[in-house]
């Protein structure tokens, strides 16, 4: 995984993929290049024609109309890579991993025995079923890419990459 990409580095706060509510437009070009990123042609036509259709590990959910919106709020979820992963717990045959050196919940395709228990425990319902393998999958952050694929697909730059500290003065100089 390139440096750019790992969770912790020695110099600086954790970077997380954050959601910018106010620029999400709900378009979900975060989803459909996630699911891009994870198939095996990476063409969109051509993806369709694949056995087994690849699986988005980033959903786009509706938040409900705000009072000072007639429309939809939207935010782009995927895994958090929680600081205590409940999957990770759950997991009976040790397949989810805390990888601690970068942070990272982790998959092990081979070990997964497909029981769900990941699915049915993560709060943010990030974990989802691969459909045709029998196996749960979430977010890897594009694990062997050099950009995360679904912050480089979005229109508005909703979707950052970025420390908390980072976010937070991000969202306190749009105000």
């Amino acid at each position: 995984m390139p440096d750019s990409l790992r969770t912790t580095n020695p110099t600086e706060e954790t970077r997380e993929i954050f959601c910018r509510v106010d620029r999400c437009l709900g378009c979900r070009s975060c989803e459909i290049a996630c699911a891009l990123s994870h198939s095996l042609t990476g063409e969109l036509v051509s993806t369709f024609q694949e056995h087994s259709l690849p699986v988005r590990r980033i959903r786009v959910h509706g938040l409900g109309v705000t009072s000072t919106f007639t429309r939809h709020r939207v935010i782009a979820l995927q895994c958090r890579h929680c600081h205590e992963p409940l999957c990770v717990d759950v997991c009976i045959a040790g397949g989810v991993t805390k990888n601690e050196i970068t942070g990272l919940v982790e998959f092990d395709s081979q070990r997964c025995v497909g029981c769900w228990s990941c699915t049915m425990v993560c709060p943010y319902g990030a974990v989802v079923r691969l459909s045709g393998s029998g196996i749960a999958v979430k977010c890897d952050r594009c694990d062997g890419q050099d950009a995360l694929a679904c912050v480089s697909a979005c229109p508005t730059k909703a979707l950052v990459f970025c420390t908390l500290a980072e976010f937070l003065q991000m969202t306190t100089a749009a105000e």
